[in-house]
């Protein structure tokens, strides 16, 4: 592991981290925010995944999360969304390959090689934090925005037990049935539409839910609502008895405006769970 840059933050430190990924195929680049507790002990974790066209970085300058996290003695984690390099394959869009990894284990050529996102996130990038820095794994939340939000809320139903909370900001919401899901997952996984349901929120939130508390924020005024069918998880949340809370916020878009004016309520919901009793 290499350290890219170490940067003095509220008291703790915001660094940024690259290393040769065996799940990716490729070197990948972290950011990694440590509060100030982290000197005497292990502190408990929040990761948050980045959207659409995102790399480590556009939380991690954003979103203002540092600040709320030191207040609550939380460290914080920012993947990247996709294998990187000139190896790695891409394509002309936006919303496909480089910087839309979609948080899968690609199955289908070209993509096979390099995007084991689903892998990178759930399994070697905890392995190698825990490994080197003062963090608590038994004390996991998990947050994310856009396509973000889509892979914290399906890592957390989907591994029972990892985390002990989950939130939003914005997700894509059922993307088995959405223009932001249907053309990734068959470009990753293939037509088998049955190998899509575990990476689809609403169709998890249906079947299994969520051992924990869900906290999910949608603009009302975001301009991909069409795209992100907030209504689909709403509508399961309240069908499956979720303990959560799903929040319409008039005039918000999809903007990091939109995820810096509600982080602080994120993290300290977080907080809440990872700090009770």
């Amino acid at each position: 592991m290499k350290t890219l840059s170490e940067n003095a933050c509220f008291g703790g430190t915001q660094g940024v981290y690259s290393h040769a990924s065996s799940a990716c195929n490729c070197e990948m680049t972290f950011g990694l925010f440590l509060p100030a507790e982290a000197k005497d002990g292990p502190v408990p974790v929040l990761w948050y995944l980045s959207g659409l066209t995102c790399t480590h970085e556009n939380a991690m300058t954003k979103a203002g999360a540092q600040a709320w996290a030191a207040e609550h003695g939380i460290a914080l984690v920012f993947p990247d969304t996709s294998p990187r390099g000139d190896d790695v394959a891409d394509d002309e869009a936006y919303d496909l390959g480089k910087g839309a990894g979609f948080y899968v284990n690609a199955t289908q050529k070209p993509w096979a090689a390099h995007f084991k996102m689903w892998d990178y996130v759930a399994e070697e990038l905890p392995a190698l934090i825990a490994e080197h820095f003062a963090v608590d794994m038994e004390r996991q939340g998990i947050t994310g925005h856009s396509m973000g939000g889509h892979g914290a809320l399906t890592m957390a139903m989907n591994l029972p037990g990892r985390f002990l909370s989950v939130s939003a900001f914005a997700p894509i919401a059922n993307p088995t049935a959405s223009d932001w899901g249907r053309k990734q997952l068959t470009a990753y996984l293939g037509d088998d539409t049955d190998a899509w349901a575990k990476h689809d929120a609403t169709l998890l939130m249906a079947e299994v839910g969520f051992d924990g508390p869900v906290l999910i924020d949608q603009g009302a005024a975001d301009q991909f609502l069409d795209l992100l069918k907030p209504e689909t998880l709403a509508g399961a949340m309240a069908a499956k008895r979720q303990e959560g809370t799903f929040r319409m916020q008039p005039g918000y878009d999809h903007s990091y405006f939109f995820v810096s004016t509600f982080m602080e309520d994120h993290i300290g919901f977080h907080a809440d769970a990872l700090y009770a009793g």
